[in-house]
């Protein structure tokens, strides 16, 4: 009970820094936190997230059936859920709508250039998902080509969902992507972009290693990305397109 209150906590105050952060407004956005292998606490529809109690945090189980609450779950819980039930070494979500980001996802435009070494390090390449219409199915089947090897992504035309092991580090890549979105947007307004070089890139990746504290590069691809079938319950399995991105710049789970 003690560590449901702290993640009830946790997304309070998180919930508030998206809020003051502008990465939300109104009634946008959802958290939410995996509790155990079948239980999801999440944010409740309808209230702002600057001004949650802790009371407000809904439980639901791995299908979306309420298990308790005062409130209505958000409507977009399914995203969280595919997310978890990919990728078991999530136990964090944060969806939002960050305005530069949002934007580049809106113009159809994917944080893909390597144009920066600490996104490199820290992020890696942001893909852009095709458009799904929120609270429906089809917002999670747009994410199944992208969870399996990336931990952010924009969603056309909505926002940007980033995942981790825990809160603060979903969090930390929602700021990641907006601060990356506001440098690539800079370097598009002075009109030219100057790329890493792949031999730069590969040193960037190999330091990235060393700080996850992998010493292989095995897991990198040699070309583009093509990410493996994945069963999302009542989502079919289908096939996947390939991600064309620099064979380096992509966000690997390292194992």
């Amino acid at each position: 009970m003690r560590a449901e209150f702290q993640h009830r906590e946790d997304l309070v105050h998180f919930g508030r820094l998206i809020h003051q952060q502008g990465f939300v407004s109104a009634c946008d956005g959802n958290l939410s936190v995996r509790l155990d292998s079948n239980t999801v606490l999440a944010t409740p529809t309808s209230v702002s997230k600057g001004m949650m109690q802790p009371s407000d945090m809904v439980k639901v189980d791995m299908q979306g059936n309420k298990l308790g609450g005062e409130r209505n779950v958000s409507s977009e819980i399914a995203m969280h859920l595919t997310i978890y039930r990919i990728r078991p070494d999530i136990h964090a979500v944060v969806h939002s709508h960050p305005v530069t980001a949002t934007g580049f996802a809106s113009a159809g435009i994917a944080l893909d250039q390597p144009i920066c070494s600490e996104v490199i390090v820290s992020l890696g390449a942001v893909p852009l998902a095709e458009y799904g219409t929120t609270g429906t199915p089809e917002l999670s089947a747009s994410l199944l080509p992208y969870v399996h090897d990336y931990d952010a992504i924009l969603l056309a035309n909505h926002g940007t969902v980033t995942y981790g092991s825990n809160l603060l580090q979903a969090y930390l890549k929602t700021e990641a992507v907006e601060h990356f979105a506001k440098i690539m947007l800079v370097t598009q307004q002075l009109g030219q972009q100057q790329t890493l070089s792949p031999a730069n890139i590969r040193k960037l990746v190999e330091a990235r290693t060393r700080y996850e504290g992998n010493t292989s590069l095995a897991s990198m691809p040699a070309g583009p990305l093509r990410p493996k079938h994945v069963d999302a319950d009542n989502i079919s399995d289908k096939e996947m397109p390939d991600i064309n991105v620099n064979d380096a710049f992509v966000t690997m789970r390292k194992r």
